[in-house]
């Protein structure tokens, strides 16, 4: 490292230490809160923190779009590359519910603002200028200036999926649905023949739906994952492991330098 670079470093090595710090204990406490939460039959939960493992089925005509196919939930993100690395510059994700469903009963999932463990369904890289159809038409819909700026340059396309009938376990905080029967964006209210069918299974779930999973107001923690709980907790445990090691060593470091700085009068406003 050049001396002249070296403030910078400390600098931001101060400040990676102290949120690498506070994220290992927040990771730290969302692996104990899994592990201290039992997971429950959909029939006979508890209103408020929950834990659920079941199969998942659409509620409404939900398409991903990038790779165009039919499923429940979609979670997009595009990245710019650049000399460090690749940098997120748009993420995006279906707002639409979803059921859950166990061999006791049916729960209605609210995805937004949950923490998603999603395999990539697509990955794909591409230059911002001759970009295909799919990722063109919707960097136009969708992506800020900033985004379309970034077209100059070699983008990546993530997409991650979930489909009716994969397995899912879901934290969060489970609430009383609603007595009224709320129809989301895409439902297929008027179908006939084998989408007629789809549409009654989907009325037939929403009947069935015994409460309603998605953020809380007092519990911030939401995950949906397609882990098992086993792996799941061994992932956030490794994660927990890092952060708390990492954020200390930067913060001595970056305290170190700035302190054997000052006492031999080396600081970087006295040159």
């Amino acid at each position: 490292m050049h001396a002249s670079t070296m403030p910078l470093y400390a600098s931001a090595a101060l400040v990676a230490g102290v949120v690498f710090f506070a994220r290992g204990f927040r990771t730290m406490r969302t692996r104990r809160l899994i592990a201290n939460t039992p997971t429950a039959r959909i029939r006979s939960m508890a209103m408020g923190l929950v834990e659920i493992r079941g199969t998942v089925q659409p509620r409404s005509h939900v398409t991903a779009p990038f790779s165009g196919h039919d499923c429940a939930y979609w979670q997009v993100d595009i990245s710019s590359r650049s000399r460090r690395g690749w940098t997120v510059i748009h993420r995006n994700q279906s707002g639409q519910p979803f059921f859950v469903q166990d061999d006791t009963g049916v729960a209605m999932v609210y995805p937004h603002d949950a923490a998603c463990t999603i395999a990539f369904g697509v990955e794909e890289q591409y230059e911002g200028l001759a970009l295909p159809a799919c990722y063109a038409d919707y960097m136009n819909a969708h992506a800020s200036a900033l985004g379309q700026l970034a077209r100059v340059g070699m983008l990546r396309f993530r997409e991650r999926v979930l489909e009716g009938g994969e397995t899912v376990f879901v934290l969060g905080t489970a609430t009383p649905r609603a007595q009224e029967r709320v129809i989301g964006d895409g439902d297929l209210m008027l179908a006939t023949g084998t989408d007629g069918a789809v549409v009654s299974q989907r009325q037939t779930l929403d009947q069935e739906t015994v409460a309603v999973v998605r953020r809380g107001e007092n519990e911030s923690t939401f995950i949906i994952s397609q882990e098992s709980q086993k792996s799941l907790m061994m992932d956030l445990g490794f994660q927990s492991f890092f952060q708390l090691l990492c954020g200390p060593a930067l913060t001595l470091f970056g305290l170190a330098w700035w302190l054997t700085a000052w006492s031999s009068g080396r600081m970087p406003w006295s040159r």
